[in-house]
């Protein structure tokens, strides 16, 4: 779908998010370090499970939402939230307050805003996009996405720590004008009978509704083990901005990464936690294309199989060493976990699920992330217990253990797939 052919709506989103998602990795991977020294670890992990608690509860409305307001209303309240948001971000860092616990109120509620902004981002999408190009159109979002993940977190150590009550108050003033926006330009889409539709039901029903599909997973055993081995595996990746966060910046201190004569390059723990996370998002930039090309020559059992293994390798290294090209190494192997099976996952949920419950599939099997997410912060209260080599450890057999699910997943699903045909 050529540019000229895209709605206004999107062309102004796609900058409007763009935007959106700079700032956001400006400033969110540095979050669980903030809390971690202003509350200590394990008050720091169990607040976050709660903020991520939050967040769960509001996504499981924004799709409800976007249907009963209209994609324009909800997008816009989300914006305006934000808006408010930063500027009790910025007020809580501020020269006048140093606030931990505003912070953390005004951290948590931007993951609200944002679970109820992206289900109406989504659904716009579908509303003004014929099937056969949306693949496109939401390529070209997620590649802004991945440029932010580069950028951001190289442009945020240094704003973040600096200039911090700057950052975000340059965060309200660019949400604000968003908001201003999108009031004057941006059109509903929803259609009249969806709305119509919607009208009819409540919240807490949808709510329920939305609870309802997780009874799948009771349902069909081979999609439990999908889900099951999917929150093992979560427990890695979700700690890139979680436990990979801490430790790189506690354990790095002024470590020289480069050397020439007598130049040399020096990096301490947050410039290298930016660097590291700026290579992940490069290297899901550059290679998800070619990679699940790759893969998709191979059994997909083996290539899942072989994902939890990278993951577990690269965590479990990443925690063995305090060298910043050994995290590198690691987080290469990491990475190579992620692009196995990014391209596959989705596909597979599509062949487990009839044409009529597709949608009811792809919505429990959003499980995986939710509750990772949910746990992940545990890490944090394990360290205030444990040793971080253990930690690591215990994620990296976790990972292990999803392979072992893994297999024993595709084992029942060939079963099922003969028995089916014979």
């Amino acid at each position: 779908m050529r540019w000229k052919d895209w709605d206004r709506n999107l062309k102004i989103r796609l900058f409007g998010e763009a935007m959106m998602h700079f700032l956001f990795w400006a400033y969110f991977p540095f979050m669980t370090i903030f809390f971690q020294d202003a509350f200590g670890k394990g008050r720091a992990g169990i607040l976050l499970m709660f903020s991520q608690a939050l967040s769960v509860l509001a996504s499981l409305v924004g799709g409800y939402c976007a249907d009963r307001f209209g994609r324009r209303k909800m997008m816009s309240i989300a914006v305006a939230g934000q808006s408010i948001t930063f500027l009790v971000f910025a007020f809580a860092n501020s020269p006048w307050l140093s606030s931990s616990a505003l912070t953390f109120a005004a951290f948590s509620f931007l993951g609200i805003w944002s679970a109820l902004y992206w289900p109406a981002s989504h659904a716009m999408v579908a509303d003004v996009v014929k099937e056969k190009h949306r693949a496109s159109v939401f390529a070209v979002f997620y590649t802004s996405l991945n440029i932010a993940v580069v950028v951001g977190p190289l442009i945020g150590t240094i704003l973040f720590y600096s200039y911090r009550f700057q950052m975000l108050l340059a965060g309200f003033t660019l949400t604000s004008i968003l908001f201003v926006i999108m009031q004057v330009f941006i059109r509903e889409t929803v259609p009249e009978q969806k709305q119509a539709k919607a009208d009819h039901g409540t919240w807490y029903k949808a709510v329920w509704q939305e609870l309802q599909t997780y009874r799948l997973i009771a349902q069909d055993r081979t999609f439990l083990l999908f889900i099951v081995a999917g929150v093992l595996v979560a427990q890695t990746f979700m700690q890139l901005d979680i436990l990979i966060a801490v430790y790189t910046s506690e354990v790095i201190a002024n470590q020289t990464v480069f050397a020439i004569g007598d130049f040399s390059l020096q990096v301490d723990g947050k410039q290298a936690f930016s660097l590291i996370l700026a290579l992940n998002g490069l290297l899901v930039a550059l290679l998800t294309v070619y990679i699940t090309k790759l893969v998709t020559k191979f059994r997909i059992a083996r290539v899942f199989v072989a994902s939890s293994i990278a993951y577990a390798a690269g965590i479990w290294l990443y925690g063995l060493t305090e060298s910043f090209w050994i995290f590198v190494t690691a987080m290469v192997l990491f990475t190579m976990g992620e692009l196995m099976v990014v391209g596959l996952q989705e596909s597979f949920v599509a062949t487990l699920a009839s044409e009529e419950s597709r949608g009811q599939y792809f919505s429990a099997a959003s499980l995986r992330f939710t509750l990772g997410k949910l746990l992940a912060p545990l890490s944090l209260v394990l360290v205030s217990y444990i040793s971080y080599q253990l930690t690591f450890t215990i994620l990296a057999m976790l990972a292990l253990l999803s392979a072992f699910v893994y297999q024993a997943m595709f084992k029942r699903y060939h079963k099922e797939q003969r028995a089916s045909s014979s």
